[in-house]
C-alpha cells in the first residue's frame, strides 16, 4: 500500500521536476558555461596545477600528520571518494551515453582534467576556513562563502541545497540503482533491498565522521580494485574493439551520435549536456560537497589537503570513469537497452564477456558503491544541516535520511535523476561564485606553499 501511493505520488511531481530539471541544465545553458567556465579560469589561474603537481599530490596523500583535525589525510579522501565514486560511475556513465551519446564520455574528461583545478581550490579554502565545532571539525563552502567572502546568505543557500541534494543524489539516486541491479540479477524485491540499505547506512551514521572515515579507508580502496580489476579482465577479452571505441568517443564528441539498434541517437548539445551533468555527479568538481569531508583533515597546510582533494577527480571520471564507459562501448548493450534501462547496461556490458559471474560482481560492486556514497552524502548534508541549524536538528536529519534510502529504493530511475541534477546545480551556483570570487586568496596560498618547499 505505501509503494503504490508513493508511485501516485510519483506520476505528480516527475513532469514538474523533469522541467526544473531542462531549465537548470538546458538552454541557453548557463549553468554548462558557468562550471567549464570556472575550470578554465581556476586552471589557468592556477597555471594548471592538476597536471604539474599530480605526483605530488599522490605522495602526500600516504604521508603521516598528527596535526589539528578530526581524521587522516588519507580518510579524508576516502570519505569524498565513498561519495563520489559510487553509482555515478556504474549508472551514471551509462545514463550519459544513453542520452547523450559516446561523445558524452569526452565531455566527463573535459570536466574531470579541468575539475581537478576547481577540487583542488575548493580543498584549499575548505581548510583554510575550517573552525571547530561540538562535532569536531566544520568546514566547506557554507563557510568559506561566510567566513571568506563575508556572505553568509549564500553559504545558507549552499547548505539548504546540500541537504537536498543528500536526500536525492546522495541517498535516494544510490539505494534506486542498487534495488534495480538486485532484483535484475538475484530477484530481491526492491523493498528488502531498501530495508536493508536503510538499516546499515542508520547504523554507520551514527558514529559520526570518525566511524565513516574507518569505514571507508577499509572499504573504499577494496572495491575500486575489485572493480578496476573486472573492468580489466572485461577489456583484456575485448581488446580488439578498444581502438573502434575510443574512436566512438572522440568523433560523437563534436558530432553527436546517430541513431543505430535500440539507440535513439544523440545530438551535440545531448553529449555537451549529459557529459558535463553526469562528470559533475560523478566527481563533484565545482560542487564542493568533497570540501565538507577535506575539511575535516588532519593537517596544519590548506594547500597539502587540496593537492590530496584533486586526486579524488582523477581517480573517479579518469581512471574508473574511463573503464566503465569502455566497457559499454565494447559491447551491444548500450545500443540495445534504452534510457529505462540504464542502470543494467553496465551489468549487461560485462555479463556479455564474463556471463552470469560478471553480472553478479557488478551488482555487488553496485552495492558497495552506493553503500559508500549513502554514508559520504549522510556526511555532508549532516554537516550542511549543521552551519543551517546547530547540533539539535542531526538527530532528526540522520532519521530521515535512513528512511529515504527505503523510499528511493522503490520510485523510479527518472525522476530521482532529474531531482538530483535540479540539487547539484543549485549547489555548485554559489560555490563556484565563491571560488572565483576568492582566486586571490587560492593564488596566494599557492604560492606561499611551493615557494617553501623549493
Amino acid at each position: 500500500m505505501l509503494t503504490h501511493n508513493i508511485k501516485e505520488w510519483v506520476e505528480l511531481i516527475e513532469p514538474i521536476v523533469a522541467a526544473l530539471s531542462d531549465l537548470v541544465w538546458g538552454p541557453p545553458y548557463p549553468l554548462l558555461i558557468l562550471l567549464i567556465g570556472t575550470h578554465v579560469f581556476l586552471s589557468f589561474q592556477l597555471g594548471f596545477i592538476q597536471f604539474k603537481s599530480l605526483p605530488l599530490a599522490f605522495k602526500i596523500i600516504f604521508s603521516k600528520s598528527e596535526h589539528e583535525g578530526d581524521i587522516s589525510q588519507f580518510s579524508a579522501l576516502m570519505t569524498a571518494l565513498a561519495s563520489t565514486v559510487g553509482t555515478g560511475n556504474i549508472v551514471g556513465v551509462a545514463t550519459a551515453i544513453a542520452l547523450g551519446g559516446p561523445g558524452a564520455i569526452f565531455w566527463m574528461w573535459i570536466t574531470g582534467l579541468l575539475g581537478m583545478a576547481t577540487k583542488y581550490s575548493e580543498g584549499l579554502l575548505a581548510v583554510k576556513y575550517r573552525q571547530k565545532g561540538k562535532t569536531g571539525m566544520q568546514g566547506g563552502p557554507m563557510y568559506y562563502l561566510a567566513n571568506g567572502l563575508g556572505k553568509r546568505w549564500l553559504g545558507c543557500f549552499f547548505a539548504i541545497f546540500t541537504v537536498f541534494a543528500a536526500f536525492g543524489a546522495g541517498n535516494m539516486v544510490q539505494a534506486n540503482a542498487t534495488s534495480n541491479i538486485f532484483i535484475s540479477s538475484f530477484s530481491i524485491p526492491k523493498e528488502t533491498t531498501g530495508i536493508v540499505l536503510a538499516f546499515l547506512t542508520g547504523i554507520v551514521l551514527i558514529g559520526g565522521i570518525k566511524s565513516i572515515g574507518r569505514f571507508a579507508s577499509f572499504c573504499v580502496p577494496f572495491m575500486i580494485v575489485i572493480y578496476l580489476a573486472t573492468m580489466f579482465v572485461v577489456l583484456g577479452i575485448n581488446f580488439d574493439k578498444i581502438p573502434d571505441a575510443i574512436g566512438l568517443i572522440f568523433s560523437s564528441a563534436f558530432s553527436g551520435t546517430a541513431a543505430a539498434g535500440g539507440f535513439v541517437g544523440a545530438t551535440l548539445a545531448a553529449a555537451i549536456r549529459f557529459g558535463v551533468s553526469r562528470g559533475l555527479f560523478s566527481n563533484e568538481s565545482g560542487l564542493g560537497s568533497a570540501a565538507i569531508a577535506a575539511a575535516s583533515a588532519k593537517t596544519n597546510d590548506p594547500v597539502k589537503q587540496a593537492l590530496v582533494s584533486m586526486t579524488g577527480t582523477f581517480i573517479d571520471t579518469l581512471v574508473v570513469c574511463t573503464m566503465t564507459a569502455l566497457v559499454i562501448l565494447t559491447s551491444d548493450a548500450w545500443l540495445i537497452m534504452g534510457i529505462d534501462e540504464a542502470a543494467e547496461i553496465t551489468s549487461k556490458s560485462v555479463e556479455s564477456s564474463l556471463g552470469q559471474v560478471g553480472a553478479i560482481i557488478i551488482a555487488f560492486a553496485t552495492g558497495l558503491f552506493a553503500f559508500s556514497t549513502l554514508i559520504g552524502w549522510g556526511f555532508y548534508g549532516e554537516k550542511a544541516l549543521e552551519f543551517l541549524f546547530g547540533t539539535k536538528a542531526i538527530t532528526l536529519y540522520r532519521i530521515i535520511y535512513t528512511f529515504l534510502v527505503f523510499i528511493g529504493a522503490t520510485i523510479p530511475l527518472v525522476l530521482v535523476w532529474d531531482f538530483s541534477d535540479v540539487m547539484f546545480g543549485m549547489m555548485a551556483i554559489p560555490n563556484l561564485i565563491g571560488l572565483i570570487f576568492l582566486i586571490k586568496i587560492i593564488k596566494s596560498e599557492t604560492n606561499r606553499f611551493f615557494k617553501k618547499i623549493k
